[in-house]
């Protein structure tokens, strides 16, 4: 089953408050609730575009597959590309273990990254 996973990039993207961030950016305060809480079942294409646009995301970062348990879906079979792992890296934590010298390794790496996505 393909299901739309808000819960995950909200997490990713640091949005501890997913409701106060959406109606902030113009969603309807029904539609930001059926966000947070998951129980949003289509998307129409408008929508779909202003998160992406909003979160920096393609709609395969929101998109998961779930697959059911009866059906055998062989394994190159393109919808692979959409499961998702249940564990998000928790950065802050991991970037707080970190010694100076090593945030600073993790920095340039970070400089790095960025100035080649803004060539792109």
């Amino acid at each position: 089953m393909i299901i739309i996973n808000f819960k995950r990039i909200f997490k990713i993207k640091g949005i501890n408050k997913p409701f106060t961030y959406l109606t902030s950016v113009g969603f309807s305060g029904n539609f930001a609730s059926k966000v947070k809480n998951n129980r949003v079942r289509r998307l129409e294409l408008k929508e779909l575009e202003k998160l992406c646009l909003l979160l920096n995301c393609t709609p395969n970062d929101l998109y998961e597959w779930v697959p059911d348990d009866d059906i055998q879906v062989a394994e190159d079979h393109e919808l692979h590309k959409i499961r998702k792992s249940d564990k998000v890296f928790d950065l802050t934590r991991a970037m707080n273990s970190l010694s100076l010298e090593d945030l600073g390794k993790v920095e340039d790496v970070l400089n790095e990254t960025l100035k080649k996505s803004e060539e792109e």
